[in-house]
C-alpha cells in the first residue's frame, strides 16, 4: 500500500517536471520562454510569446502529465489515494520542475488533467466555466481562478453523495489551494484593471 503511494508520487512528480512549456519555447524562440511574459512555462505564456500552435503541444503534454499518474493508479494500482497522490505530485512537479531549475507553470493545464484522470465527467464540464472570462473576456487568469474552484466544489459534491472517493476530493482542494496561490499575482493585476488579455503581453520582460 505505502509502496504505491510512494511510486506514483514519484512516477507524477517526474512526469510533470517535464518542462514542455521550456521545451517547446527553445524549439520555437531559440531562447528560455520565461524571460518574456509571466516568467512561467505554462500554456498563457506559451501563447503569448510563442503563438497558438506551440501553445496547444503544451497544453495537451501538459494536461498529459496530470492525466497519466491518476489513471496508473486508479487502474493499474487499482488505488484511488496513490491515484490521487501522483495527480498531485505530478502539479508539485509542474510547479517546481527538478528539471527546470524549479521555475516551472501555475499548475492549471496539469491540474485539469489530474481531474480528467480522475473524474471525466467534472473534467467534460470544466470548458464551460471558461466561457465568459476566456472566450468573452479574454482572461485566461480569471477563467482559471474562478473555474478551478467551481469544479473542485463539483468533486467535493460528489464525494459527500458517494459519487466517488474522497481521496478525489482532497486532490480537488489541493489544486484549488496550490492554483490560487500561484495566481495571486495574476489576482492583484486583475483588481488593479492591469492583468494582460490572452494572447498579449508576451513582448514585455517577465514580470512573475
Amino acid at each position: 500500500m505505502i509502496g504505491d503511494y510512494l511510486g506514483n508520487i514519484a512516477l507524477g512528480y517526474l512526469l510533470g517536471a517535464v518542462p514542455y512549456g521550456l521545451i517547446v519555447g527553445y524549439i520555437w524562440l531559440k531562447r528560455d520562454i520565461r524571460e518574456s511574459g509571466s516568467g512561467k512555462t505554462g500554456t498563457t505564456n506559451v501563447l503569448r510569446t510563442a503563438g497558438k500552435a506551440a501553445a496547444g503541444i503544451v497544453v495537451i503534454c501538459d494536461i498529459a502529465k496530470g492525466t497519466a499518474p491518476a489513471l496508473f493508479g486508479r487502474f493499474v494500482l487499482d488505488n484511488d489515494g496513490a491515484a490521487a497522490a501522483g495527480a498531485a505530485a505530478a502539479i508539485v512537479g509542474h510547479v517546481w520542475p527538478v528539471f527546470a531549475g524549479f521555475r516551472g507553470g501555475r499548475g492549471v493545464a496539469t491540474g485539469y488533467g489530474g481531474i480528467l484522470g480522475l473524474s471525466p465527467v467534472v473534467a467534460a464540464f470544466f470548458p464551460l466555466l471558461l466561457i465568459v472570462p476566456v472566450g468573452v473576456m479574454r482572461y485566461m487568469s480569471l477563467g482559471s481562478v474562478l473555474g478551478t474552484p467551481i469544479a473542485a466544489g463539483a468533486i467535493v459534491a460528489g464525494a459527500a453523495l458517494g459519487w466517488q472517493p474522497w481521496a478525489f476530493a482532497l486532490y480537488a482542494i489541493f489544486v484549488v489551494v496550490l492554483v490560487e496561490y500561484m495566481h495571486i499575482p495574476n489576482i492583484r493585476r486583475l483588481l488593479a484593471g492591469t492583468e494582460p488579455k490572452m494572447g498579449r503581453g508576451g513582448d514585455s520582460a517577465a514580470t512573475g
